[in-house]
């Protein structure tokens, strides 16, 4: 089985919140902030919790934006589960595997590791 993993597209006024990568893949690279599901852990439990675990943010996940499962997505060969989620409280700040967080414009965004770009264009397609 492959692993399962989560990613959360935090979006607001036009901006969008993307962490830069400690560790491989993609080390130094901006990304969605997510991770690997613990176990006994629903998927919007784990988007929360990476979220928060990354960002400082604490969020509610709103809509899945899709499932993502191509074999090139990821080296290591997971599959995401990306959602759109609001941000509820906290205080921005990279944390745990991410270096950095900051917000984006999104039409102003970095070069992405993974296939984030694509997961967040989905995402663009529920905001409008």
């Amino acid at each position: 089985m492959r692993p399962f993993v989560t990613d959360a597209v935090i979006v607001r006024n036009e901006r969008i919140v993307l962490v830069r990568r400690k560790n491989e893949p993609f080390k130094g690279k901006w990304a969605l902030p997510g991770g690997f599901a613990e176990e006994n852990e629903t998927a919007e439990q784990c988007c929360a919790r990476e979220a928060l675990e990354e960002t400082g943010l604490s969020v509610r996940v709103k809509k899945l934006v899709g499932v993502f499962s191509s074999p090139e997505r990821d080296p290591r060969g997971t599959v995401a589960a990306a959602y759109l989620c609001e941000a509820v409280g906290g205080e921005l700040k990279g944390g745990d595997d991410a270096k950095e967080a900051k917000w984006f414009p999104l039409d102003e965004l970095p070069e992405l590791g993974f296939d984030h770009g694509k997961i967040i264009g989905e995402a663009r397609k529920l905001i409008r």
